[in-house]
Order: C-alpha cells, then sequence, then structure tokens
C-alpha cells in the first residue's frame, strides 16, 4: 500500500500542486470528516493517513477515524452514524475500490458528502474523488508487458510514477445530497457527471 510511486502515494502533490485534502477547502464546510480506512493495511498509520491528519488539522477538521475489516463495513458505518460525521473521506485501499457499490450506498443512504481516490467510486455515485487515473496507469502498464514480451527484462525496467491525475464531479449526487459546488471547483474538475 505505501510504496513510492503508487497511484495513492502521499509523498506527492497531484498534478495542479494540491496535495490530500486540499480540495476539501472548497467544498461545503464540514467539521467532523470520517476517514475510512483498512484495519487490517493500517491505512490510519501509513503516509496516506498521516498527511490526511495534517490536512484536516491544518483545515480546523476533526478526523472520525473509521476501520474496516475485509469486507466487513458494519462496525465503521454504525461508527460513522455515531459520531455523527458531516462527510466522508474514503482512504485509497483495494478493498474500498472493490466494495464502492456499497460505500456509496451507506454514503447516499446517510446523506454523507463523499470523497474518494478513484473516479470509478464517482462513476457509481460517489460525490468527487481526486487522485491517479486508473485508466492511465493500465494503459501505461501495457507498455511494461509490451517490452518483456519483447525480452526486456522486469528489474532493468524503470519504475514510474503516475503522471495523470483528475478531478471527478458528480452533479446528480450534489444535487441528491442538497449541495451546491462551487464554480471555482467545478471549473478545476477533469470531469463533471451530470
Amino acid at each position: 500500500m505505501d510504496r513510492p510511486g503508487c497511484a495513492h502515494d502521499p509523498g506527492r502533490a497531484g498534478a495542479r500542486g494540491q496535495a490530500p485534502g486540499a480540495l476539501e477547502r472548497d467544498a461545503s464546510p464540514a467539521s467532523r470528516v470520517a476517514y475510512l480506512g483498512s484495519k487490517e493495511d493500517k491505512d490510519w498509520e501509513s503516509p496516506w493517513g498521516k498527511s490526511v491528519r495534517t490536512a484536516a488539522q491544518t483545515l480546523g477538521v476533526t478526523l472520525v477515524p473509521a476501520e474496516f475489516t475485509p469486507h466487513q463495513y458494519t462496525h465503521a458505518f454504525t461508527l460513522i452514524s455515531r459520531a455523527r460525521a458531516d462527510a466522508l473521506f474514503v482512504g485509497p485501499n483495494p478493498a474500498t475500490y472493490n466494495d464502492r457499490a456499497l460505500i456509496v450506498d451507506f454514503a447516499a443512504r446517510t446523506r454523507l458528502p463523499s470523497s474518494f481516490a478513484n473516479r470509478e467510486s464517482v462513476e457509481a455515485g460517489g460525490l468527487m474523488s481526486y487522485g491517479a487515473s486508473n485508466r492511465d496507469n493500465f494503459r501505461r502498464a501495457a507498455t511494461y508487458v509490451d517490452k518483456i514480451l519483447k525480452g526486456a527484462k522486469p528489474a532493468d525496467l524503470p519504475v514510474e510514477q503516475p503522471t495523470k491525475f483528475e478531478l471527478v464531479i458528480n452533479l446528480k449526487t450534489a444535487k441528491a445530497l442538497g449541495l451546491t459546488i462551487p464554480p471555482s471547483l467545478r471549473g478545476r474538475a477533469d470531469e463533471v457527471i451530470q
């Protein structure tokens, strides 16, 4: 999870020079934000989790850590509801990616604005995402496969970091939540889902 160059490496600023949490300044004010992360992978203690905590402190936001175990979200969802979080920030984890429909459904039922690290969660109904483009990463991975099939040794190939980051906003979800997305944020979006 915490390898340099992976899609959610918190040590890097995004394509627009923004670190995790920078976009929240432009969205609706939230004083309590739930951070959904994997207990097994120790997301809360990872470099990503630490950068989220730093951003929250800078913004004056209280973070509510809500940890799940593989495919078991009941405890985390109950904690988020009891904490009366104003928003949900979903950590970049393979489990949250795979279970995005379940998480988006929870956010919709509890009327929580949700932020993800991948566009697929926004396409599934989440409010917004900011992160490395999985589509671009997969396309670039095909180049590596081609080189290996042509005889290159994997150990000789350079490690590449993601180069394309994207902000995706779902206006349909915003409308359902009664939120108005500021023009300044919509204008920076790579895609706005109507």
